[in-house]
């Protein structure tokens, strides 16, 4: 039988998962000077965006938001535009380095919904390949991930910073 290492998981359903603290709240709260190893890529006014710590997908990035909401209606329409602003820097930011053929957005607003986070809304930004899902997600619960998240932010982090 064959085994593919993912360490990673046993973070998230040991800790991250069985938390009360709010991921985004505490990265948000962090000195700017610990963006790096919290993988925040840029702060702006209403909003922030960060890596995935828990990726799908190389490049997989968050938008949340700094107040802590549940839902898309607690948010004022002012944030919700600089939101998709900042989709359109991470857009531009993966095209520059990754060059995916596609990209999905989405939210999981609840925890039925599938939200790991689900009392702080936040925005998934993924870049998308041709043939890039396979069976190990859907069958082998393991993802596998070509780059290690700070070479990731290495490659993305002076997009933001210009």
């Amino acid at each position: 039988m064959d085994y593919l290492w993912s360490p990673w998981r046993f973070r998230y359903v040991s800790e991250v998962a069985k938390s009360d603290r709010c991921v985004f709240c505490d990265k948000a709260a962090a000195d700017p000077a610990e963006d790096r190893p919290n993988l925040i890529l840029h702060r702006g006014r209403a909003n922030f965006v960060l890596l995935n710590l828990f990726p799908y997908m190389t490049g997989h990035g968050l938008i949340a938001p700094y107040a802590h909401v549940p839902l898309l209606n607690g948010l004022p329409p002012d944030t919700l535009t600089e939101m998709m602003v900042l989709a359109q820097r991470v857009e531009a930011a993966l095209k520059e380095i990754y060059n995916p053929e596609g990209y999905n957005l989405g939210m999981n607003l609840g925890k039925c919904a599938g939200a790991g986070v689900a009392d702080h809304v936040h925005l998934h930004f993924l870049p998308r390949w041709t043939g890039d899902s396979s069976f190990m997600t859907a069958i082998g619960e393991t993802r596998v991930q070509p780059e290690d998240l700070l070479t990731t932010y290495d490659k993305l982090a002076p997009l933001f910073h210009s």
